[in-house]
């Protein structure tokens, strides 16, 4: 993993990050019902060209579009098409920019329309989770300590905790090391440390844990088709501690 040596690194890191948080802001305010997740992909790639950034999700191992979009028993990387969006669906839309070689990486989950007390409740403590796991991230501790803060909401809330696909440590590439896991043990792991960055992503879902990949080889949907929500943040380590660089 690269470490962030100087003030000048992390201002081009939240630049990324602000970009793609007006990613988030304006597909959100356009998720409509009726509206088609290719439209909504389109969208992203002109917010993202108009801000001097390129998609660092487009063309990464192949994946065909600007953002991840994943709709209901989608966990993640769901590919944007001409399905349209619909009142009581869930939505999780992954975001990515690179600023002048730099990247910002993040997650949200939101429903589109009303949706019922239990879907509400699942994006709610994914979120919090995610939070949880934001605070754990101080210079000193350790991985370990992060993966169970995140794991300890799911288990008090009863919501399945997707192992196989995790968050993970971000700067000139956008997938580095570590594995940042949404499970752990306090105290194991590697310590982090001043400069680093990463990026923490939990993904619970209504039902079990297990997975499957369709057969266009990127979408990760539920094994048994329950609902599944997203949310992540670029984070920088600090002497001060976290600082969300994928905040608006």
């Amino acid at each position: 993993m690269i470490t962030i040596k100087g003030p000048a690194e992390f201002a081009l890191m939240r630049q990324a990050g602000r970009v793609v948080a007006r990613v988030h802001r304006e597909l959100r305010e356009a998720a409509v019902p009726g509206v088609a997740m290719l439209e909504l992909d389109l969208l992203a790639a002109r917010i993202i060209a108009e801000e001097d950034c390129t998609s660092n999700f487009l063309n990464y191992h192949g994946y065909p579009a600007h953002v991840c979009l994943s709709p209901n028993e989608v966990i993640v990387h769901g590919i944007p098409d001409s399905r349209k969006v619909a009142e009581g669906d869930i939505l999780s839309l992954d975001a990515g920019a690179i600023y002048r070689g730099w990247h910002g990486d993040a997650a949200i989950t939101f429903a589109i329309g009303e949706v019922p007390p239990e879907t509400q409740a699942l994006m709610d403590a994914t979120e919090r989770a995610l939070w949880a796991g934001i605070e754990a991230s101080v210079p000193g501790a350790r991985l370990g300590d992060v993966g169970h803060a995140i794991e300890a909401v799911a288990i008090e809330a009863g919501f399945g905790v997707v192992r196989e696909y995790t968050g993970h440590g971000i700067g000139q590439q956008m997938h580095e090391e570590p594995q940042v896991l949404n499970y752990g043990q306090p105290g194991k792991g590697m310590r982090l440390k001043a400069g680093m960055a990463i990026a923490i992503e939990p993904m619970f879902n209504l039902g079990g844990e297990a997975t499957r990949v369709l057969d266009d080889h990127w979408s990760v949907v539920t094994t048994d088709g329950s609902l599944s929500a997203h949310f992540e943040h670029t984070i920088a380590i600090t002497k001060n501690g976290p600082e969300v660089l994928t905040l608006p």
